[in-house]
């Protein structure tokens, strides 16, 4: 068997890792790591894109080009990025309350978009940064110092992607990393954009959804032999089924035209490596004196 030319090591980031002792973007740092050595993507063609908060801090722990933005506009940056470049392989990464909260207009509408990339959403169902504020996902009925009679109706990102007609639509648990790096490969490989929500503990700040708590509920999709992918409804109704039993895996894919076959400026030779012509837009900037 031939080696693998990239290995682990080759993702190693000189950074000094802030995550709390125990939290679940360990695990979640390890499936990724699996991921691209699986599918042998280089750093150099790697680019991570991340919001603000403790799951931004994740292009800081690998060794790839990133770039980390405004709150909640991860996924705008990298919509550029990846429709100037097709040949990166786009990694977007925020929490739930950059994604989902700050970020929940960019969220859906990249879902509508189907810009190729791959959108992380390590769900820990509190800010966790900023010391533990009820986030949108947070239970019903959560109590923190800025919801003390219990926080509102909580989010479901699976149910409002699928019901958008999402392209992938998958979610992982950060307490069993061989099943995570399998839906974190097939959202990597999947066409389109690829919504990977994950469940991942809070130690610090969420004493509900602990790990003992998903241990005991979270149960694995993919490994029914007769779910049907293409089926949103019945992939709608799994979304919604949330208590004693939880699932994970890929709860919806289908294909679903990219940007570039929509929009003739962006066929053909990628926008990157075309010449720069200044007089061409010279008009244009006219209009606007």
């Amino acid at each position: 068997m031939t080696p693998a030319l990239f290995t682990e090591q080759d993702y190693l980031s000189a950074v000094e890792n802030q995550w709390c002792h125990g939290c679940g973007n360990f695990g979640i740092l390890r499936a990724l790591k699996r991921s691209l050595v699986e599918l042998q993507i280089a750093p150099y063609q790697l680019l991570m894109v991340s919001g603000i908060g403790q799951a931004g801090k994740f292009p800081h722990y690998l060794k790839c080009n990133l770039f980390n933005g405004l709150h909640g506009r991860a996924v705008p940056a990298a919509t550029g990025a990846k429709l100037v470049n097709p040949e990166l392989t786009v990694i977007t990464v925020g929490g739930d309350g950059d994604g989902y909260g700050e970020g929940g207009n960019h969220f859906m509408h990249g879902l509508l978009r189907n810009t190729d990339m791959t959108y992380l959403v390590p769900d820990n169902r509190v800010y966790a940064l900023t010391k533990g504020q009820a986030s949108p996902t947070s239970d019903n009925g959560f109590v923190t110092k800025t919801t003390p009679g219990g926080s509102g109706e909580s989010l479901n990102p699976l149910a409002i992607a699928i019901a958008a007609n999402a392209p992938f639509v998958a979610r992982g648990y950060a307490g069993d990393t061989e099943h995570l790096s399998t839906i974190i490969s097939a959202a990597i490989q999947h066409k389109g954009f690829a919504l990977v929500d994950i469940l991942q503990p809070c130690v610090s700040f969420n004493h509900v959804d602990t790990w003992e708590f998903y241990q005991k509920r979270v149960y694995n999709l993919d490994a029914e032999k007769d779910y049907n992918r293409a089926d949103r409804v019945n992939a709608f109704q799994r979304s919604l089924e949330w208590g004693d039993r939880i699932p994970t895996g890929i709860f919806h894919q289908i294909q679903r035209p990219l940007p570039q076959e929509l929009l003739p400026v962006l066929q053909g030779e990628p926008l990157i490596k075309r010449p720069l012509d200044p007089h061409k837009i010279a008009p244009l900037l006219e209009e606007l004196l």
